[in-house]
């Protein structure tokens, strides 16, 4: 309906459809809400960072409380599949490859790991080459493997997510950015280009784009956005890179690397992790930078001999926190706007998160209790100017 002709109303909107905006308006219209999602791009658009094929699903983690939030995660997945009738996790295990002296202690992963009670193995350089021919680690390298680490397929499963909501009534339309979001004593109204809606909530999960919403609002998040760069290799033997001999895996140094087996098609991913460059995500030219491939490459043919050239190259935006944790919570002074964001490692709890914007919705005292007051908009790490960014997970 036109702005100028009247407003349409809903319990919530949601604004962006990425993973976590897709998860969201998918829980709120599952729990009978009546959703309106708006996506300033086309659906399964390249823009930001929920498109492209794979992403790691994990328990192996820095800290307990994102353990603890990984059970949450393959729970979710499951009832995602069970709902939609697709098959999304595919399981390969996943190797954490360690240098000795990394950036990035083990200790920090094997100690949140048994905190949760989650198993593991450790393994010596030599255990690695012995189980996977197609890695070859430095001598010194200690690695931790943990047996249901998997892919989960990123396009798919938002358009899954999209499905879904609108099958429980959701309304969901792309190609509608949203100008401006205007909290009142009655609830929020939203304007788009040709129309104004209003709602008792808004969901944002505008990610790289939050900020130019919420300044009006009275409150920014500290961002940093990085053109983020994956690399498809074709090795010469795409078999000994199969899913079912080859695990998912990550580099734990400076830089961090990670990639995958061949998934879908004879090539295998990887990429540098926040190993891109500072960027205005409305001004990208989506062109492979020749540093960052070079970079990757030199690393693919040292560590995984076989893995072959590389063949294409995606971009995607790592928005990025200054402690590198989620955003989930209500907007100081506006709390009938949520925000979700996923800190450039949320895809694995994309399910997850969403469902727990969809229950802090329907339940706003969850805001002061765990796990969302770590991630609540007026922690330290997002209100004092000083505070030293760092992005090593």
């Amino acid at each position: 309906m036109s702005a100028h002709t009247g407003t349409r109303s809903f319990d919530v909107i949601v604004v962006g459809l990425g993973g976590l905006g897709s998860a969201a308006a998918w829980h709120l219209a599952r729990s009978g809400r009546r959703v309106l999602g708006l996506e300033q791009f086309a659906f399964g658009h390249d823009r930001g960072a929920s498109h492209d094929t794979s992403r790691i699903l994990r328990h192996s983690y820095h800290r307990p409380d994102y353990v603890r939030l990984t059970r949450h995660a393959y729970a979710d997945w499951s009832d995602l599949e069970r709902e939609s009738g697709e098959r999304l996790v595919t399981r390969t295990g996943g190797v954490d490859l360690c240098p000795e002296g990394s950036a990035i202690p083990l200790d920090d992963y094997t100690g949140s790991l048994d905190a949760e009670n989650i198993p593991y193995e450790l393994l010596t350089a030599a255990d690695v080459a012995e189980r996977w021919p197609r890695i070859s680690p430095p001598p010194d390298v200690t690695a931790l493997y943990q047996e249901r680490t998997s892919i989960v397929p990123a396009a798919q499963s938002v358009a899954a997510m999209q499905r879904l909501a609108g099958v429980h009534g959701a309304t969901l339309m792309d190609r509608t950015p949203v100008l401006s979001v205007r909290q009142s004593a009655d609830g929020v109204e939203v304007t788009t280009p040709h129309a104004r809606y209003s709602a008792g909530q808004v969901v944002l999960c505008a990610d790289a784009w939050a900020n130019t919403l919420l300044e009006p609002l009275g409150t920014t998040i500290p961002l940093t956005v990085l053109d983020q760069q994956v690399t498809y290799f074709e090795p010469d033997d795409p078999a000994g890179f199969a899913p079912e001999v080859f695990p998912v895996w990550i580099w734990l140094d400076d830089p961090s690397f990670f990639g995958f087996p061949c998934y879908g098609e004879a090539t295998v991913k990887a990429g540098e992790d926040c190993g891109g460059p500072e960027v205005d995500p409305g001004d990208r030219t989506g062109t492979t930078d020749p540093a960052m491939l070079e970079r990757l490459s030199a690393f693919m043919a040292e560590r995984f001999p076989g893995s072959g050239r590389p063949v294409r190259s995606k971009r995607c935006l790592y928005t990025l926190t200054p402690d590198r944790d989620f955003v989930l919570g209500p907007v100081p002074g506006a709390d009938r706007v949520l925000v979700g964001l996923g800190a450039a490692h949320a895809y694995k709890f994309a399910p997850t998160l969403g469902r727990m914007l969809a229950e802090l919705a329907a339940v706003p005292a969850l805001a002061d209790t765990e796990p969302y007051t770590t991630f609540r908009l007026d922690r330290p790490a997002l209100t004092d100017a000083g505070y030293a960014a760092h992005w090593m997970t």
